[in-house]
């Protein structure tokens, strides 16, 4: 099958090297163009069989239009996924959206999409540490709405090493996936630090008090949470490797711009929404936006 993933960062790379893997013919569409696309996971690399396009005009004839598109551009940064998705999708076309936060089918508003489009939730722990060098820590697995388009999307993925969940309760997930963001991301993003930062008993409660506001307007908005949300949420990270990071946090080291709008912001909303106080999220909000606004020097 035809297969186009738009954007290159860790989770695009990722994906198209899976991709690849189950035997699709796989371009990846990029804003600055790289020789060859490498993927590296426990202690060895390989090259990734993958066409590599910086323009949409360099996209291979037979590609157009793809089977399979996915959107892995940060949530940010959507807008530039436009003149692909012109070029590339076609009224058959599958188009997944591999981005954090839960809004995913809304960021297409306004873009005349043809295909069908299916929202998806990415828990894969990789670094893109230089262009087309994608490093995979740990996790391969990805979450779909269950129905017709769910399967048809496991169907891609079939035989590879991914872990492809058909999920009934997609609202649900969305924001539990959430909750693993809104305090690894802007925690490790302020530090500086991987994810031993949250062997420190001071971050651990910073951290249990974002993710009890976070549950709270989870639930406002409809997500059905355990009791032990909070509890199994922090599990998470005791079984995350401590040296690896988080896409923030590899964003602000690469004076990238943060997808914070879209993961703290997302929960401050939700909260103004539906009358649940989110003061420790909003607070981490407008210091995650004061960084972003102010050049990383590294001493």
């Amino acid at each position: 099958m035809k297969a186009a993933v738009i954007g290159a960062g860790a989770i695009g790379g990722y994906l198209a090297a899976i991709l690849a893997e189950a035997g699709h013919e796989v371009v990846l569409c990029v804003r600055t163009p790289f020789d060859e696309l490498r993927l590296e996971e426990a202690g060895e690399t390989r090259v990734v069989e993958a066409t590599i396009a910086a323009a949409p005009s360099d996209l291979p004839k037979p590609h157009v239009p793809a089977d399979l598109v996915v959107v892995a551009t940060k949530a940010q940064d959507t807008e530039s996924a436009r003149p692909w998705l012109e070029a590339l999708v076609g009224p058959a076309t599958l188009v997944l959206i591999a981005q954090n936060g839960v809004d995913h089918a809304e960021r297409l508003d306004g873009f005349g999409v043809e295909g069908r489009i299916v929202p998806s939730i990415v828990y894969v722990a990789a670094e893109r540490v230089s262009p087309g060098r994608i490093v995979h820590h740990s996790n391969s697995r990805l979450i779909v709405p269950a129905g017709d388009a769910g399967d048809e999307i496991a169907r891609f993925f079939s035989g590879t090493k991914l872990n492809l969940e058909l999920q009934p309760d997609f609202l649900t997930a969305s924001w539990r996936k959430l909750l693993s963001n809104v305090v690894a991301n802007p925690v490790t993003a302020l530090t500086m630090r991987r994810m031993d930062v949250f062997q420190d008993e001071a971050v651990q409660q910073l951290g249990i008090g974002l993710l009890r506001e976070a549950v709270a307007a989870g639930r406002a908005a409809g997500a059905k949470f355990e009791d032990d949300e909070v509890e199994a949420t922090l599990k998470l990270y005791d079984r995350v490797n401590s040296s690896s990071g988080s896409s923030m946090l590899y964003d602000r080291l690469a004076g990238r711009p943060l997808e914070h709008e879209y993961l703290t912001g997302a929960v401050v909303r939700a909260g103004e929404r539906h009358g649940v106080p989110t003061p420790l999220n909003r607070a981490i909000l407008a210091l995650v936006g004061a960084i972003e606004a102010t050049p990383l020097r590294l001493v």
